[in-house]
Protein backbone atom coordinates (compact mmCIF):
# COMPACT_ATOMS: atom_id res chain seq x y z
CA UNK A 1 0.00 0.00 0.00
CA UNK A 2 1.45 3.44 -1.01
CA UNK A 3 1.37 5.19 1.74
CA UNK A 4 -0.83 8.29 2.96
CA UNK A 5 1.17 11.59 3.18
CA UNK A 6 0.19 12.29 6.79
CA UNK A 7 2.93 15.32 7.33
CA UNK A 8 0.73 17.41 4.47
CA UNK A 9 -2.45 16.37 5.08
CA UNK A 10 -2.64 14.01 1.95
CA UNK A 11 -3.99 10.54 1.18
CA UNK A 12 -4.17 8.54 -1.40
CA UNK A 13 -7.65 8.61 -4.19
CA UNK A 14 -6.56 5.57 -6.37
CA UNK A 15 -3.10 6.52 -7.54
CA UNK A 16 -3.57 10.10 -6.65
CA UNK A 17 -2.75 12.63 -3.58
CA UNK A 18 -5.44 14.25 -2.44
CA UNK A 19 -6.15 16.63 0.70
CA UNK A 20 -8.00 14.19 3.10
CA UNK A 21 -10.70 16.36 3.68
CA UNK A 22 -11.49 16.26 -0.13
CA UNK A 23 -11.15 12.14 -0.34
CA UNK A 24 -14.96 11.65 1.42
CA UNK A 25 -16.25 13.70 -1.43
CA UNK A 26 -14.76 12.29 -4.05
CA UNK A 27 -15.20 8.98 -3.14
CA UNK A 28 -19.10 10.03 -2.32
CA UNK A 29 -19.29 11.13 -6.41
CA UNK A 30 -17.47 7.71 -7.39
CA UNK A 31 -20.80 5.79 -6.10
CA UNK A 32 -23.64 8.26 -6.59
CA UNK A 33 -21.85 7.07 -10.56
CA UNK A 34 -22.01 3.37 -10.37
CA UNK A 35 -25.33 3.16 -7.75
CA UNK A 36 -28.06 2.19 -10.05
CA UNK A 37 -25.04 -0.15 -11.68
CA UNK A 38 -23.46 -1.44 -8.57
CA UNK A 39 -24.53 -5.52 -8.95
CA UNK A 40 -22.76 -4.84 -12.32
CA UNK A 41 -19.81 -3.42 -10.90
CA UNK A 42 -19.55 -5.92 -8.36
CA UNK A 43 -19.69 -8.97 -10.97
CA UNK A 44 -17.22 -7.57 -12.83
CA UNK A 45 -14.73 -6.58 -10.44
CA UNK A 46 -14.84 -9.94 -8.78
CA UNK A 47 -15.41 -11.84 -12.11
CA UNK A 48 -18.71 -12.84 -10.77
CA UNK A 49 -18.34 -14.51 -7.16
CA UNK A 50 -18.31 -11.56 -5.23
CA UNK A 51 -22.24 -13.12 -4.27
CA UNK A 52 -20.33 -16.18 -3.02
CA UNK A 53 -17.94 -14.72 -1.08
CA UNK A 54 -20.99 -12.50 0.99
CA UNK A 55 -22.83 -15.93 1.68
CA UNK A 56 -19.29 -16.99 3.07
CA UNK A 57 -19.55 -13.63 5.10
CA UNK A 58 -22.95 -14.35 6.58
CA UNK A 59 -22.09 -18.31 7.67
CA UNK A 60 -18.44 -17.41 9.21
CA UNK A 61 -20.60 -14.91 11.46
CA UNK A 62 -23.05 -17.57 12.37
CA UNK A 63 -25.59 -14.73 13.68
CA UNK A 64 -27.69 -15.68 16.26
CA UNK A 65 -31.64 -14.75 16.70
CA UNK A 66 -32.33 -11.74 18.48
CA UNK A 67 -28.57 -10.04 17.23
CA UNK A 68 -28.16 -6.81 16.16
CA UNK A 69 -25.62 -6.04 13.44
CA UNK A 70 -24.75 -3.01 11.86
CA UNK A 71 -23.51 -3.45 8.49
CA UNK A 72 -21.33 -0.36 7.29
CA UNK A 73 -21.12 1.00 3.43
CA UNK A 74 -24.34 -2.12 3.13
CA UNK A 75 -26.27 0.97 1.33
CA UNK A 76 -27.72 -1.84 -1.47
CA UNK A 77 -28.64 -4.39 1.45
CA UNK A 78 -26.89 -7.07 0.34
CA UNK A 79 -25.01 -8.38 3.83
CA UNK A 80 -28.23 -7.33 5.64
CA UNK A 81 -30.56 -9.01 3.25
CA UNK A 82 -28.73 -12.40 4.21
CA UNK A 83 -27.80 -11.72 7.93
CA UNK A 84 -32.35 -11.77 8.14
CA UNK A 85 -32.52 -14.65 6.25
CA UNK A 86 -29.75 -16.46 8.44
CA UNK A 87 -31.86 -15.86 11.85
CA UNK A 88 -34.92 -16.69 9.81
CA UNK A 89 -35.89 -12.70 10.50
CA UNK A 90 -35.60 -12.68 14.18
CA UNK A 91 -32.79 -9.89 14.34
CA UNK A 92 -32.46 -6.39 13.22
CA UNK A 93 -29.83 -4.86 11.56
CA UNK A 94 -28.86 -1.18 11.12
CA UNK A 95 -27.75 -0.24 7.29
CA UNK A 96 -25.23 2.85 7.53
CA UNK A 97 -23.65 4.40 4.05
CA UNK A 98 -21.66 7.59 3.79
CA UNK A 99 -23.84 7.76 0.09
CA UNK A 100 -27.65 8.82 -0.22
CA UNK A 101 -27.66 7.15 -3.53
CA UNK A 102 -26.65 3.61 -2.45
CA UNK A 103 -28.80 3.69 0.72
CA UNK A 104 -31.84 4.44 -2.07
CA UNK A 105 -30.92 1.66 -4.33
CA UNK A 106 -30.86 -0.73 -0.95
CA UNK A 107 -34.11 0.75 0.09
CA UNK A 108 -35.53 0.19 -2.95
CA UNK A 109 -34.74 -3.79 -2.94
CA UNK A 110 -35.95 -3.84 0.53
CA UNK A 111 -39.44 -2.51 -0.65
CA UNK A 112 -39.40 -5.33 -3.93
CA UNK A 113 -38.60 -8.02 -1.45
CA UNK A 114 -41.08 -7.15 0.82
CA UNK A 115 -38.78 -6.30 3.41
CA UNK A 116 -40.42 -3.50 5.59
CA UNK A 117 -39.25 -4.35 8.98
CA UNK A 118 -36.45 -5.40 10.92
CA UNK A 119 -34.17 -2.79 8.85
CA UNK A 120 -32.57 0.69 9.72
CA UNK A 121 -31.40 2.92 7.16
CA UNK A 122 -28.50 5.06 8.16
CA UNK A 123 -27.04 8.04 6.16
CA UNK A 124 -23.54 8.27 8.33
CA UNK A 125 -19.67 7.75 8.69
CA UNK A 126 -17.70 5.08 9.26
CA UNK A 127 -15.51 7.11 11.29
CA UNK A 128 -17.89 8.79 13.31
CA UNK A 129 -20.59 5.98 14.15
CA UNK A 130 -23.81 7.60 15.19
CA UNK A 131 -24.47 4.45 17.55
CA UNK A 132 -24.25 4.51 21.30
CA UNK A 133 -20.99 2.35 22.72
CA UNK A 134 -21.29 -1.13 23.42
CA UNK A 135 -24.95 -1.08 21.41
CA UNK A 136 -24.37 -3.68 18.11
CA UNK A 137 -23.61 -7.35 18.82
CA UNK A 138 -21.82 -8.05 14.93
CA UNK A 139 -20.22 -5.33 12.98
CA UNK A 140 -19.41 -6.06 8.91
CA UNK A 141 -18.27 -3.90 6.15
CA UNK A 142 -18.00 -5.46 2.72
CA UNK A 143 -15.82 -3.78 0.04
CA UNK A 144 -16.32 -0.52 1.74
CA UNK A 145 -13.08 -0.20 4.66
CA UNK A 146 -10.45 0.48 1.95
CA UNK A 147 -12.68 3.65 0.90
CA UNK A 148 -12.50 5.52 4.22
CA UNK A 149 -9.90 7.82 4.74
CA UNK A 150 -9.18 7.20 8.89
CA UNK A 151 -9.30 3.39 8.03
CA UNK A 152 -7.51 3.16 11.69
CA UNK A 153 -10.56 5.73 13.18
CA UNK A 154 -12.72 3.10 11.46
CA UNK A 155 -11.65 0.20 13.06
CA UNK A 156 -11.15 2.22 16.24
CA UNK A 157 -14.70 3.13 16.16
CA UNK A 158 -16.05 -0.56 15.37
CA UNK A 159 -14.74 -1.46 18.47
CA UNK A 160 -16.39 1.49 20.46
CA UNK A 161 -19.74 0.28 19.28
CA UNK A 162 -19.34 -3.66 19.76
CA UNK A 163 -20.89 -5.23 22.57
CA UNK A 164 -18.19 -6.76 24.53
CA UNK A 165 -18.17 -10.51 22.87
CA UNK A 166 -19.41 -8.69 19.64
CA UNK A 167 -17.80 -9.54 16.64
CA UNK A 168 -16.15 -7.47 13.74
CA UNK A 169 -16.28 -8.94 9.88
CA UNK A 170 -14.47 -7.39 7.21
CA UNK A 171 -14.83 -8.58 3.44
CA UNK A 172 -12.73 -6.50 1.21
CA UNK A 173 -10.05 -7.24 -2.14
CA UNK A 174 -7.46 -8.31 -1.36
CA UNK A 175 -3.64 -8.94 -2.76
CA UNK A 176 -3.25 -11.83 -5.12
CA UNK A 177 -1.06 -14.14 -4.32
CA UNK A 178 -0.16 -16.83 -6.83
CA UNK A 179 1.91 -15.32 -9.70
CA UNK A 180 -0.02 -16.51 -12.95
CA UNK A 181 -3.13 -15.69 -11.12
CA UNK A 182 -1.64 -12.00 -10.22
CA UNK A 183 -0.84 -11.38 -13.77
CA UNK A 184 -4.06 -12.36 -15.16
CA UNK A 185 -6.02 -10.25 -12.51
CA UNK A 186 -3.69 -6.82 -13.35
CA UNK A 187 -4.27 -7.42 -16.98
CA UNK A 188 -8.15 -8.11 -16.51
CA UNK A 189 -8.15 -5.13 -13.79
CA UNK A 190 -6.22 -2.55 -15.39
CA UNK A 191 -6.67 -3.01 -19.07
CA UNK A 192 -10.35 -4.48 -19.20
CA UNK A 193 -12.34 -3.47 -16.74
CA UNK A 194 -12.32 0.33 -17.22
CA UNK A 195 -13.03 -0.25 -20.75
CA UNK A 196 -16.16 -2.43 -19.63
CA UNK A 197 -17.02 -0.08 -17.15
CA UNK A 198 -17.10 2.68 -20.11
CA UNK A 199 -18.82 0.22 -22.50
CA UNK A 200 -21.41 -1.01 -19.60
CA UNK A 201 -21.94 1.78 -17.47
CA UNK A 202 -20.62 4.72 -19.39
CA UNK A 203 -17.81 5.41 -16.46
CA UNK A 204 -14.44 4.73 -17.14
CA UNK A 205 -13.05 6.52 -14.37
CA UNK A 206 -15.19 5.51 -11.47
CA UNK A 207 -13.87 1.84 -12.49
CA UNK A 208 -10.44 3.29 -13.08
CA UNK A 209 -10.26 4.79 -9.22
CA UNK A 210 -12.14 1.37 -7.42
CA UNK A 211 -9.13 -0.51 -9.02
CA UNK A 212 -6.46 1.94 -8.32
CA UNK A 213 -8.00 1.44 -4.74
CA UNK A 214 -7.54 -1.92 -4.39
CA UNK A 215 -4.07 -1.78 -5.01
CA UNK A 216 -3.84 1.10 -2.64
CA UNK A 217 -5.41 -1.21 0.70
CA UNK A 218 -2.79 -3.66 2.58
CA UNK A 219 -2.66 -6.89 2.12
CA UNK A 220 -4.23 -9.56 4.20
CA UNK A 221 -1.21 -9.79 6.94
CA UNK A 222 -1.43 -5.71 7.28
CA UNK A 223 -4.82 -5.67 7.22
CA UNK A 224 -4.82 -8.30 10.12
CA UNK A 225 -2.17 -6.41 12.35
CA UNK A 226 -4.41 -3.01 11.86
CA UNK A 227 -7.28 -4.82 13.45
CA UNK A 228 -5.27 -6.17 16.00
CA UNK A 229 -3.67 -2.19 16.76
CA UNK A 230 -7.43 -1.16 16.92
CA UNK A 231 -7.90 -3.32 20.12
CA UNK A 232 -9.30 -6.27 18.97
CA UNK A 233 -8.48 -10.05 20.33
CA UNK A 234 -8.90 -13.68 18.49
CA UNK A 235 -7.84 -12.12 15.16
CA UNK A 236 -7.95 -14.37 11.72
CA UNK A 237 -8.51 -13.96 8.01
CA UNK A 238 -9.32 -16.17 5.07
CA UNK A 239 -8.08 -15.42 1.77
CA UNK A 240 -10.66 -16.31 -0.82
CA UNK A 241 -10.16 -17.52 -4.78
CA UNK A 242 -6.41 -17.11 -4.61
CA UNK A 243 -6.44 -13.87 -2.51
CA UNK A 244 -8.30 -11.57 -5.29
CA UNK A 245 -10.53 -11.14 -1.66
CA UNK A 246 -9.91 -11.43 1.79
CA UNK A 247 -12.48 -12.35 4.68
CA UNK A 248 -11.12 -10.77 8.50
CA UNK A 249 -12.73 -11.46 11.19
CA UNK A 250 -11.84 -9.89 15.06
CA UNK A 251 -13.62 -10.25 18.56
CA UNK A 252 -14.32 -7.72 21.54
CA UNK A 253 -13.37 -8.96 24.21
Amino acid sequence: MAPSDNSSGNTHFGFKQVPADEKAGLVRGVFDSVAENYDVMNDLMSVGVHRLWKTAMIDWLMPRPGHHLLDVAGGTGDIGFRFLDKVKGNGTVTVLDINHAMLSVGQDRAIDQGRLSRLDWVNGDAQSLPLPDKSVDAYTIAFGIRNVTDIPLALREARRVLKPGGRFLCLEFSTVEAAILKDVYDFYSFKLLPEIGRLVAKDKESYEYLVESIRQFPDADRFAEMIVEAGFHQVKFRRLSGGIAALHSGWRL
